[in-house]
């Protein structure tokens, strides 16, 4: 994403807030390991490899001016946060909630927060139920802008015989009540069936869930996934961005009102150029929703 960011000229800097974070395959402009590291952590405190991250969290929010510095003394439009994988930092745990709301009262920046699932969990019903109440838990901890991304799509056709489902299903959250049939009858799952409808009841409660396809290895789905972030924080375009991504807008920025009609009217028709890609990325991995009938035979879904 920085790549594709700095291919339109945009400044980036990337902040890795993962201090477990060794094997790098970018060289990171904030290192939080400048401030603290993991395993220092655990030797001196005897903690294990959670405990520390844990701790390192909390260090961080009590030595905020740090990080508030590092960032102000650069100039960017785009900063990306690398952060660790441990989801009860953003389920349970309060540091990095707290961080992000200094970062936008202080910094006053504009944060998005992007959540990668692997798209393999579509084929399990119990794992998507528990990626669900996951990314619903931190959507109401965090209370930020956010987008649930699908990742590794291009590899979802590998497990094509387990999905119970047309991957719109998948995308859009669809009626729940059938992954709670698809469930495996035995009596290890019939002890949790009213747990697992109960999550299913406030997962549709609240329905704020839905997730996107992206696959990093395509520059187009890249964009995709740049416009959803720049819509969710209210980025406005620079003036020459249109001339590196063709698919890209006119530059809102100043215009006059009747200009404003036409980037609006060209919003409209990005959308729909947008839903056209999203539909060519489902026909590509071979899953496909038929709306009569989600729980079709696997022979029917698969084209």
């Amino acid at each position: 994403m920085s790549k594709l960011l700095r291919k339109i000229d945009r400044k980036v800097v990337i902040v890795n807030l993962d201090p477990a974070n060794e094997c790098m395959t970018y060289k990171a402009d904030i290192d939080i390991r400048d401030l603290i590291g993991l395993e220092n952590v655990m030797d001196e405190h005897s903690l294990g490899p959670n405990g520390a991250l844990v701790y390192c969290m909390e260090y961080l929010e009590k030595n905020l001016d740090w990080l508030l510095d590092q960032i102000k003394g650069d100039n960017a439009t785009n900063f990306i946060f690398d952060l660790p994988g441990q989801v009860e930092l953003y389920s349970h745990h309060d540091s990095l909630s707290n961080i992000f709301s200094k970062l936008s009262s202080v910094n006053h920046m504009q944060l998005c927060v992007v959540h990668l699932i692997d798209s393999h969990h579509c084929s399990d019903a119990g794992k998507f139920i528990a990626a669900l109440m996951l990314s619903l838990n931190a959507m109401l901890k965090i209370g930020l802008p956010h987008i649930n991304l699908l990742t590794k799509v291009d590899l979802l056709k590998q497990h094509a015989d387990k999905i119970q489902f047309g991957i719109d299903f998948y995308t859009e959250v669809l009626d729940l009540n059938y992954l709670l049939d698809s469930l495996d009858s035995d009596n290890f799952t019939n002890k949790y069936k009213k747990l697992n409808s109960a999550l299913v009841s406030i997962i549709e409660d609240y329905s704020l869930v839905s997730f996107h396809l992206v696959d990093m290895f395509k520059e187009q789905s890249l964009i995709n996934v740049k416009k959803l972030v720049d819509k969710a924080n209210g980025y406005v375009f620079k003036s020459d961005e249109g001339r590196h991504i063709n698919s890209m807008l006119a530059c809102a920025m100043g215009m006059s009102k009747n200009k404003q009609d036409t980037y609006y009217k060209l919003l409209e028709v990005e959308n729909k150029i947008d839903q056209f890609l999203q539909h060519e990325n489902t026909k590509a991995i071979q899953v496909q929703l038929l709306h009569k009938d989600p729980r079709a035979s696997g022979a029917e879904r698969l084209k």
